[in-house]
């Protein structure tokens, strides 16, 4: 069976998966082709084209086309939700019910549009809409591997949801509890991320990162986000989260009333008081409700097999998986790798491959997109006017030059799907060079300069500096380094004392694999810095072409494409 994913219609992060016969065949998001990040407002056609494409089949051959929206989740919410709104926000209220028609209309509209464009005949081809929730649980549960799990789903909304908590077994996926937007930590967090002089939908990740310089205890936070421990949820403030537009200040989603709480907006990219310590303030509730949400709804099953699966936007913050994996009852965790709304194309099919029957792989990997040859790596750098040699090995060259102390660029296979960089769109280097943490933030990425990196490591080696034999090939849990490595790898290693690693072998990843083995034997480390291969406000490169433009945009001197490395001309 051939199932394509469409994912986010209109919204944020559209992508699209294809899955053939239980295979994951390629998954990529539409920002990665179109080069504006998030892909606001589009639909993912270039997307889908690349997913048919990489499969060999045209759009006559799709069987099912999976949706991550629910029509019937939307009608069985929309009572709730009004009653939850309509003193706080009765237009929002009033429009849940009666526009319910109208959205759902609009929804099938862009999607047919899209399928139309695409060449996808609807008399032919079946629709399955899936509750976008469950195709976040789906994501990480059914592509875990795992026989039985406990899931969590935490993001902004979908449809009305905001959490998920659900159990999985064999193909079956059971709701144990849903708790409703407003209430959402996503839009609470994502509100903060605001406040503290961030793009929400962007930036949720850098208050995680700033949190680690906090003191939480500084801040109460409980007149913005209220949490019942006795029956496991919470209850949002409407005055002070993601409030309605009369009250938001500058346009941004806090009131005045979360000014006079928490002082004046943070602005400027320095690291300041109080700021970091209302980001980790914010941390620490995010981190407490979830360990609320596991211990009060999930304890049973999790005594019987200790292991979690996680989704949702919420799922990209590391430090919450390092806490939710470190908690008693946790064995194992699985992250969806793409567990923002860019993931939710991928788990809307592999939701509808489960209930079709379909022997689904375990996702070991995440490099779905795609993949360009010799010859077109060579024509982009020449187009460039670069000077490029072909070297007899670029892996040797590449970490002769690490072991130098220089950042490379280095666009190498298939890209990866989901946000972070794990070794084929990636700006690397040597973690222990003194300096070199600020030279890729200021010169490279043009990013805050207190933000940290993540270090690939070589998987005989991950046990040693991260005291943990857990898998950690994805980038998305957290970890606190060895002391011995602290001092060994410095510039790869938070302030808190933690990584966020990416672990390597080589029968996912042969070439970047062997980088690092040959990195280690020049310089005896098994690490290098590992960052996503693009500036602050773009996209993760794609093609060669895109890696050639933000080479010459910033201060990186090596660009190792395909088999050449590419050197800027010298003034």
């Amino acid at each position: 069976m051939l199932i394509l994913g469409i994912g986010s219609l209109l919204n944020h992060d559209p992508s699209a998966a294809i899955i053939v016969d239980g295979k994951i065949v390629a998954a990529a998001e539409e920002e990665r082709f179109i080069r504006e990040k998030h892909a606001e407002g589009k639909l993912p056609l270039e997307a889908a084209r690349f997913c048919l494409k990489q499969a060999g089949v045209e759009a006559k051959d799709v069987d099912v086309v999976a949706v991550p929206w629910s029509e019937d989740a939307y009608r069985r919410h929309m009572w709730r939700y009004a009653r939850r709104t309509a003193r706080s926000k009765p237009s929002h209220a009033w429009k849940a019910i009666f526009k319910a028609s109208e959205r759902n209309r609009q929804k099938r509209e862009w999607l047919f549009s899209m399928l139309d464009e695409l060449g996808i005949d609807r008399s032919k081809t079946r629709i399955e809409w899936v509750e976008h929730h469950l195709a976040h649980a789906s994501s990480a549960f059914h592509l875990s591997g795992f026989e039985e799990a406990a899931i969590l789903s935490i993001d902004g909304k979908g449809e009305f949801t905001a959490t998920m908590v659900a159990r999985g077994r064999g193909r079956d996926i059971e709701i144990v509890e849903e708790i409703l937007n407003p209430d959402s930590l996503g839009l609470f967090f994502a509100t903060v991320t605001e406040f503290l002089g961030f793009r929400n939908n962007d930036g949720e990740f850098k208050v995680m990162g700033m949190a680690s310089y906090g003191d939480a205890s500084k801040y109460d936070l409980s007149s913005m986000l209220t949490q019942d421990p006795a029956h496991g949820t919470y209850r949002v403030n409407e005055e002070l989260v993601w409030v309605r537009k009369a009250l938001r200040v500058g346009g941004k989603r806090y009131s005045q009333a979360v000014i006079d709480l928490l002082g004046e907006p943070r602005e400027g990219d320095e690291l300041l008081e109080p700021y970091i310590h209302i980001a980790a303030a914010t941390q620490k509730v995010l981190e407490d409700v979830a360990v609320n949400l596991l211990e009060t709804h999930l304890k049973d099953d999790l005594e019987r097999h200790g292991t979690l699966c996680l989704a949702g936007g919420c799922a990209l913050n590391v430090r919450m998986n390092q806490i939710l994996l470190e908690h008693p009852l946790v064995k194992r965790v699985f992250v969806q790798p793409a567990s923002n709304d860019a993931g939710v194309a991928l788990g809307a099919a592999s939701y509808v491959a489960a209930r079709e029957g379909e022997p689904l792989e375990a996702m070991r990997h995440a490099y779905l997109g795609p993949e360009y040859d010799a010859g077109v790596c060579r024509r982009a750098l020449e187009a460039a006017g670069l000077r490029i040699e072909e070297p007899p090995d670029i892996v040797e060259r590449a970490a002769e030059l690490l072991d130098q102390g220089e950042v490379i660029s280095w666009c190498q296979g298939r890209m990866e799907f989901g946000p972070r960089a794990l070794g084929n769109r990636s700006i690397l280097g040597n973690p222990s060079t003194p300096g070199i943490a600020d030279k890729i933030n200021l010169a490279v990425k043009f990013r805050e300069k207190w933000r940290p990196f993540c270090p690939s490591v070589l998987d005989d080696a991950a046990a040693e500096v991260l005291g943990s034999t857990h898998p950690a090939q994805f980038m998305t849990i957290s970890f606190t380094a060895q002391p011995a490595w602290k001092e060994r790898i410095p510039e790869a290693v938070h302030v808190d004392g933690t990584v966020r690693p990416q672990v390597v072998s080589a029968d996912t990843n042969p070439t970047y694999h062997r980088l690092l083995s040959t990195f280690r034997k020049r310089s005896g480390l098994p690490v290098v810095i590992n960052t996503s291969l693009n500036r602050r406000g773009e996209p993760m490169v794609c093609s060669p072409e895109d890696a050639v433009r933000m080479f010459l945009g910033c201060g990186l001197e090596h660009l190792a494409c395909g088999p050449y490395l590419a050197t800027k001309q010298d003034p």
